[in-house]
Formats: C-alpha cells, sequence, structure tokens
C-alpha cells in the first residue's frame, strides 16, 4: 500500500468560536484522513472573542514558542506540504510570513489559504514596502485556497490561475428540512454581536415591521457582544421599541442546531467583508430561506430570488421589505428553504469540500 503524504495544517481550533477554527477542526475531522496522514499546529494566541486584535506581551511569547514548534515538526516529520491560512491585515501577515518562509528554507511546499475576502482593500491601503513584501512572500508559495470563484481575481497579480483552488466551506451536518407549523414565526439570527455582521440592520429592520400588519413573529439573535456600547446600543433600540427579540449567548453543538431545526428564516446581512460563512452552510443544511448581503462569497450559495434575498449592505428597509414577503406567504418559505436544501447537498456537504481540498493537495504536490 502507497504511504500517505503528511499535510501539516496551520490554523487555529475552537474555542473561542469563530469561522478559520471551526474549520480547521472541520478539516481535521473530514475524510481528508483517508487520503493523506494529517498534522496540525494550533496557532491560537488568544483565549477569548475579547482578546482578539489586542496586543499582549504573552501573544509575542506565543508567537517564537509557535515557530519553534513549527520547525520541530517539519524537521521529525518532514510533511509534503504545509497549509497556511494567512491573514489581511498587516501584523497577522506578518506572523504569517515567517511560518511560510521557514517552511520554504525546510525545502517544504507551502500552499495558502484565504479564509475572507478583504485582501485587496487592505492591500490598497498598504505601504509601498508592505505591498512589496506581500508580493515577494506569496511569490514563495505553490498557490493558494479561496472559498469562492469571485474571490480569485484577488490573486490574480500573484498566482497563475492554476494555482488558485476555490474550496468552499462544506460539512455533514445533522440538520434537515423540514416544513414548519407554528406559530409565532421565529427570525433567527446567529454570528458574532458587532457592527461589521449588521446585528443594528437587522434590528432595525424588525422595528420597521411592526408597522405592518403581519402574523405575530419574532427575532431570536445568538451570539457574543463584542462591545458594552454595542449591547446597551442594541439593548436600548429593542427594549424602546417593545421589538419581540430574544438574545441569546453564543451556542455550538446541538444547542446551536436546535436554534436552526426551530427557525423559519434565517437573516445575516454583514456590512463589511466575509469569506465564506459557516452559518450560510448551516442554514441551507436547515432548510431555511436566507436574507444576506452581497460579502464574499455569500452570494454564491444565497442566489437571489432562489433560497433567499441579497439586500445592499446597511438596508434595514430591504432587510424588512424581505422578511416581509417571507413571513406573509408560508408556500414561498418551503420553497425557498426547499431549494437551500437542495444547494447544500449539491455544493456544501463534507465530501465536496474533501474532493476540492484534496485536488488542491494533489496538484501542488505533484508540481
Amino acid at each position: 500500500m502507497k504511504e500517505k503524504q503528511k499535510i501539516l495544517l496551520l490554523g487555529k481550533l475552537p474555542p473561542p468560536y469563530m469561522g478559520p477554527a471551526i474549520a480547521t477542526k472541520i478539516l481535521l475531522d473530514s475524510g481528508l484522513k483517508e487520503y493523506f496522514t494529517l498534522l496540525h499546529l494550533d496557532t491560537r494566541t488568544y483565549d477569548s472573542l475579547n482578546e482578539l486584535g489586542k496586543w499582549k506581551w504573552k501573544k509575542l511569547f506565543r508567537n517564537f514558542s509557535l515557530y519553534r514548534k513549527f520547525l520541530k515538526i517539519c524537521r521529525r516529520e518532514q510533511p509534503g506540504l504545509v497549509l497556511v491560512p494567512i491573514s489581511q491585515a498587516t501584523p497577522g501577515f506578518l506572523k504569517d510570513s515567517v511560518f511560510i518562509l521557514l517552511g520554504i528554507l525546510r525545502g517544504r511546499k507551502v500552499l495558502l489559504q484565504l479564509r475572507g475576502s478583504d485582501f485587496e482593500n487592505w492591500i490598497l491601503k498598504s505601504s509601498a514596502l508592505t505591498r512589496w513584501y506581500v508580493k515577494y512572500v506569496l511569490k514563495k508559495a505553490k498557490g493558494i485556497i479561496v472559498l469562492g470563484e469571485t474571490l480569485r481575481k484577488l490573486f490574480q497579480d500573484y498566482f497563475m490561475p492554476d494555482q488558485i483552488f476555490v474550496v468552499p466551506n462544506g460539512a455533514d451536518l445533522p440538520l434537515s428540512f423540514r416544513v414548519k407549523d407554528h406559530a409565532p414565526i421565529k427570525i433567527l439570527y446567529l454570528g458574532n454581536l458587532q457592527e461589521s455582521k449588521g446585528i443594528e440592520d437587522v434590528l432595525e429592520a424588525i422595528a420597521l415591521l411592526q408597522d405592518r400588519s403581519l402574523p405575530a413573529f419574532g427575532l431570536d439573535v445568538v451570539g457574543t457582544w463584542r462591545s458594552e456600547s454595542m449591547r446597551i446600543r442594541c439593548e436600548r433600540k429593542t427594549a424602546g421599541g417593545n421589538l419581540p427579540v430574544t438574545v441569546h449567548p453564543a451556542a455550538g453543538g446541538e444547542v446551536k442546531f436546535a436554534y436552526y431545526r426551530d427557525a423559519d428564516i434565517f437573516v445575516f446581512t454583514p456590512r463589511a467583508p466575509e469569506g465564506h460563512p459557516w452559518v450560510m452552510v448551516e442554514s441551507m443544511a436547515a432548510g431555511l430561506p436566507v436574507i444576506s448581503t452581497d460579502q464574499g462569497a455569500i452570494a454564491e450559495c444565497i442566489i437571489d430570488g432562489r433560497n433567499g434575498y441579497i439586500v445592499p449592505s446597511h438596508s434595514p428597509r430591504d432587510i424588512a421589505d424581505r422578511l416581509h414577503k417571507l413571513i406573509a406567504d408560508p408556500a414561498l418559505r418551503e420553497k425557498m428553504g426547499r431549494e437551500s436544501r437542495k444547494l447544500y447537498e449539491e455544493k456544501f456537504t463534507e465530501q465536496q469540500m474533501v474532493n476540492r481540498m484534496k485536488h488542491a493537495f494533489d496538484s501542488v504536490l505533484a508540481c
């Protein structure tokens, strides 16, 4: 039997529960194990979301420790390929670039992965020196993985077309489409509670619906407040307008899936660039109509008018109008929910993700 190639995956693991960390856990537990020997280096330098983006000395020391561990794994295990997720901010990229350059110095093939879509915006705002360094480092790698076809263009100046691989998020989830017949109609928002994720736009949309003649409905908000000022602002809006909104703490596992099973409509309308949010995959697996914005690769899974609606960012009135349609029309909710589940089964299961990732690994290993 041919010996499996060793792949070293760099990436954070939950907790805290964020998209990249969830993706790393799913990859390590996926069917990729049938084809490769998967090694892993956990690159967490913080313990909670509140530490994200904050300077601390212990983070610096942890980084140096991670570089030593990385070199030790490369020396001991001799992986054929190293997968390095890259940041879209200068401090993060500098940290990531050390892994890239160390891997190349150790004779390893390095494949990169971008788990967002803000790379171009960051580069355009960066200094000439930063742009030069980024290009120098990227050119050393053998290719890059992005989360959607629309994101290939971000790297057309750095890689040949056959070096840019599209691997959307995918997972086998204990969710399914179900016809629901209950009142009130349940709208679900699940995500980090911060300005860039559009939670205020959703609350404003709920306020706009209060004056319309509609069946009874309520919004469940599930997530962690990223700032005290945001929490206070949103709670004042909810209480002041007597809105039918219930806020729940962040949830994972079966508790999270229970929210999806109980929901009729999913809404997640980020204002800032995203990659391919896991909540899109989860809500589609649950057979829900989805209202979202055209950020990152979202519009590749939420097809406007088919399994949900794409609205402009910062647009509470558009969110309210689409919610109105779905709340008032159970047949439309069912039709779009079935389409969500169908698209999930066609494109976003674990096997589809494994097949695309395997193709990327095989292509780089063969070059």
